[in-house]
């Protein structure tokens, strides 16, 4: 059984997961043709520490740095690098902190300039399937309910979910348990309990599910070569509800960013 956080953990968990929050905003800002995706990087990392807290991705296993950023056909764990975004591409910002103690994940995939009719809509469906699963996580149901409102909705659209990644617990670590898949059965998995706090996360794929790692050892890519959208929100485990510690207010509610 995994343990429920107190509520002196939850508040520390929610100050992260603010100080995250408006970290994507601050990149979504940033966002445009002609941005490095380092330049992305140096925006989130300066935020980060300028707030009191720690990059946690940077050198997570090695990670070489502060966020991740993956754009188009990179599902996950993309490198921010000295590629230039161009008009039409998407990028997901995934981005982590430690501060007093705790850990905050979230992530947000911004279009870069205009895109096409197919890509709004993996966008559109992508962020709909997270808050679908988010319904999903209450007190009495099982991982594999969010697992299955989230598989249900992205394929009602042709849409395919990546089944070699999930979300998870967070707390003290970055990662924790329960695992949080993005497919299932309903009434299948870990109970939820109240207080839990996980990461849901879903990860679709505009073509086929089939994913690759890169040369890197980090990048996952669609095999197909189109595009993946990532969304992330930290929740709390609630009796009839989830309570969200992370939001996309910050980014969806200021008028200078496209989403």
């Amino acid at each position: 059984m995994v343990e429920p956080k107190t509520e002196e953990e939850i508040a520390l968990l929610r100050e992260n997961a603010i100080i995250v929050s408006k970290t994507l905003a601050e990149v979504g800002k940033t966002v445009a043709p002609g941005v490095t995706t380092k330049e992305l990087n140096r925006v989130a990392e300066t935020f980060i520490r300028d707030n009191g807290a720690i990059p946690s991705f940077l050198g997570f296993d090695g990670f070489p740095a502060a966020i991740c950023t993956s754009v188009n056909d990179c599902v996950v764990h993309g490198f921010p690098s000295d590629y230039v975004l161009k008009e039409g591409d998407i990028v997901s910002a995934d981005i982590g902190t430690l501060y007093k103690g705790y850990n905050g994940d979230s992530a947000y995939t911004f279009p870069v300039g205009e895109v096409d009719a197919e890509t709004r809509k993996l966008l559109d469906v992508t962020k709909a399937s997270l808050f679908k699963g988010i319904e999903a996580a209450v007190v009495g149901a099982r991982t594999g309910d969010i697992g299955y409102a989230v598989q249900t909705y992205a394929e009602s659209f042709g849409f395919s979910v990546v089944r070699e990644l999930e979300g998870h617990g967070i707390g003290r670590e970055m990662h924790e348990q329960p695992g949080v898949p993005n497919y299932g059965r309903r009434g299948k998995g870990t109970h939820l309990v109240n207080g839990m706090v996980i990461c849901i996360e879903p990860m679709i794929n505009a073509g086929g599910r089939g994913v690759y790692l890169a040369r890197n050892g980090w990048e996952v890519r669609t095999a197909d070569r189109r595009n993946a959208a990532h969304y992330e929100l930290t929740v709390v485990v609630r009796h009839g509800f989830a309570e969200q510690l992370s939001t996309f207010d910050f980014i969806e509610k200021d008028p200078t960013i496209k989403f």
